[in-house]
């Protein structure tokens, strides 16, 4: 694949920007790109205030209409191919494969899931209802109908709440299998580290385990010890960013190859590489997913078999 068509990303000027420059802005709340880089884009057109070409030095004021207009790129090259697992009018589960990304960002524009879906469903395309990180595999489920998108997403809601017992609202339950780098003593056990927005020197912030973070709820249980790695059941009560990966580094566990969670369950940065949590590696799979259907409001149980890696 060569070139993709490019992007425009837009917005508006926040509170919190005004009396800035546009250089100021653009590098304080991008530093994927330094300041030099951004004055060049400038110069040459690419970012417009209120449609119209801007100066580095312009002061942004309180609602202007940012737009950064970036340039083809060379995406990286990643696994597109998927296979659907269950689809009616109101709704489509897909396994994602590990390293595909789910949305555009990172880098990532047409080698996505949701492009390669819009490519498969030109019209009505479906709006996917939960991600999955893009080094994570399993399954995914999308809304196809009204209907469906604000069922699902009110049951995904329920799972982002403090409630940790039986609910009378319907939930989302989603099952994990994961494979950490020792051998974990414990057969079950909790994690409810709370998480939440850690500074990271490239992308601004990550997510990690923090005391100031929300409420986050693991329930782990071993499935199978190898000499030097366990492969770990998680069912995650909430829904934060990144959850499993925090929470099992967290208790102690990091995930087998995972470049940015370390022992903890904040992020490692090394002087010489600094990990972005796009980055892939770790094993993490999205095993079992179940659900009340919108329409029929009867219980749905999906399964997508891992990889031979977490068997």
């Amino acid at each position: 694949m060569g070139l993709n068509q490019g992007w425009t990303y837009r917005e508006q000027v926040p509170p919190s920007a005004v009396g800035q420059t546009v250089l100021q802005y653009y590098s304080a709340r991008y530093r994927h790109s330094n300041e030099e880089s951004w004055r060049k884009k400038i110069i040459s057109g690419q970012i417009s205030l209120d449609g119209r070409r801007v100066d580095a030095e312009t002061i942004l004021q309180l609602g202007q209409k940012l737009a950064y207009h970036r340039l083809p790129w060379l995406e990286p090259t990643v696994p597109l191919d998927f296979e659907v697992i269950y689809e009616d009018p109101d709704l489509l589960a897909i396994a994602k494969p590990a390293g595909l990304p789910v949305l555009p960002g990172g880098g990532f524009l047409q080698n996505t899931l949701l492009w390669q879906i819009k490519k498969i469903y030109p019209q009505n395309t479906p709006v996917p209802i939960h991600r999955l990180g893009r080094g994570t595999s399993g399954l995914l489920l999308l809304a196809k109908s009204a209907l469906g998108k604000s069922s699902l997403s009110r049951q995904m809601r329920s799972n982002s709440t403090h409630q940790t017992t039986q609910s009378a609202n319907p939930r989302i339950q989603k099952i994990y299998l994961a494979k950490v780098d020792r051998v974990v003593p414990r057969d079950r056990f909790t994690i409810t580290n709370p998480i939440g927005k850690i500074p990271h020197p490239h992308i601004g912030y990550v997510y990690g385990a923090t005391p100031t973070g929300k409420f986050a709820h693991s329930e782990c249980q071993v499935i199978k010890r190898n000499p030097d790695s366990t492969i770990i059941q998680v069912a995650i009560l909430t829904g934060r960013p990144h959850q499993i990966r925090i929470h099992l580094a967290a208790a102690g566990f990091p995930l087998m190859g995972d470049p940015l969670y370390g022992v903890g369950g904040i992020p490692q940065m090394k002087q010489d590489e600094v990990a972005v949590p796009g980055d892939c590696g770790y094993h993490l799979h999205a095993h079992r997913l179940a659900f009340t259907h919108p329409t029929s409001n009867e219980r749905v149980n999906l399964i997508c078999p891992p990889p031979v890696s977490l068997t």
